[in-house]
């Protein structure tokens, strides 16, 4: 999936990747990389954020990486990434905000349990919007001052920040409302309004956009290939009739952080093999199978 036999765009940049210990932020490292940027993976799992895991595996690349373990609801530690980045690699060009809760199994199953919103935990909720969106929000801004301070020592050496969104932010399911909030939150949070990211962070050449993925191929889509009905669901919202690899999502966050997305700020590209324009999610609680319109 990977492109090859063209210029790096990215060559001398200095990346991020949040939740970059697999799936979609493992690729985005790689996509990145590839594109000549020096990569921080970092990762609240132990293991992923080890530096025998992600960061090898893209040493056998021939990307130059390093690991991170941070939990970004923490700001103590997100704003330890960013200095632990600016120390191993002599400043910050992109952060792919990446790291966030999964969607649950019976989300792809769109089975929705009787009264799911009203048994629904604190506990759960907080868990959610704290890594979804107030971690976003965290890495945002402690990215931003960094791109900020080396933009006076560098004036317009900007920057470049991904927030990864989902076509959930949007098209909403009643099974999982904390995560429909917290992705709501993060497209609002990038594009919508003062204090917004992009609009504040413009005056600063720092650009700020979402990716807003559909079905890709993690490891909790994994779980569902091999049932014949969970796929056939998941399938029947996507019109071109396939799962989406993790690196096409990688490969948009690559152009969004190059010179090639120069003019683009604000926005929010969806990667969803049509799902969003069928306009479909799943059979609403106690209703019909809706319709697409």
């Amino acid at each position: 999936m990977l492109m090859a036999g063209h210029a790096q765009r990215l060559q001398g940049k200095v990346a991020i990747v949040t939740g970059g210990g697999k799936g979609i932020g493992l690729a985005c490292a790689s996509c990145l990389g590839h594109e000549g940027s020096k990569i921080v993976v970092a990762d609240v799992d132990d293991t992923a954020a080890s530096r025998h895991a992600p960061s090898h595996h893209l040493l056998q690349e021939g990307i130059t990486a390093c690991a991170a373990r941070c939990d970004v609801t923490k700001k103590t530690e997100v704003d330890r990434l960013v200095a632990y980045t600016v120390q191993q690699y002599g400043g910050l060009d992109i952060l792919v905000a990446n790291a966030g809760t999964p969607l649950p199994f019976h989300f792809l199953m769109c089975i929705v349990k009787s009264a799911d919103f009203l048994d629904m935990s604190e506990s759960d909720f907080d868990d959610v919007i704290n890594v979804n969106l107030k971690g976003v929000f965290l890495c945002g801004q402690a990215a931003a001052r960094q791109m900020v301070a080396q933009n006076k020592i560098t004036p317009g050496r900007g920057g470049a920040i991904i927030n990864m969104s989902s076509v959930n932010a949007v098209m909403a399911i009643p099974s999982i409302a904390a995560y429909n909030a917290s992705k709501g939150g993060v497209n609002n949070l990038t594009r919508q309004g003062l204090p917004c990211m992009a609009l504040a962070l413009a005056q600063h050449k720092i650009r700020v956009n979402a990716i807003g993925p559909g079905s890709i191929m993690t490891e909790v889509l994994t779980s569902v290939v091999g049932d014949k009905v969970a796929m056939n669901r998941v399938l029947s919202r996507t019109p071109m009739n396939r799962i989406g690899d993790p690196y096409e999502v990688g490969q948009i966050a690559a152009f969004l952080a190059s010179e090639g997305a120069s003019y683009v700020t604000g926005q929010v590209l969806y990667a969803d093999g049509g799902r969003m324009a069928l306009n479909y999610t799943c059979p609403v609680p106690g209703g019909e199978t809706p319709e697409a319109s």
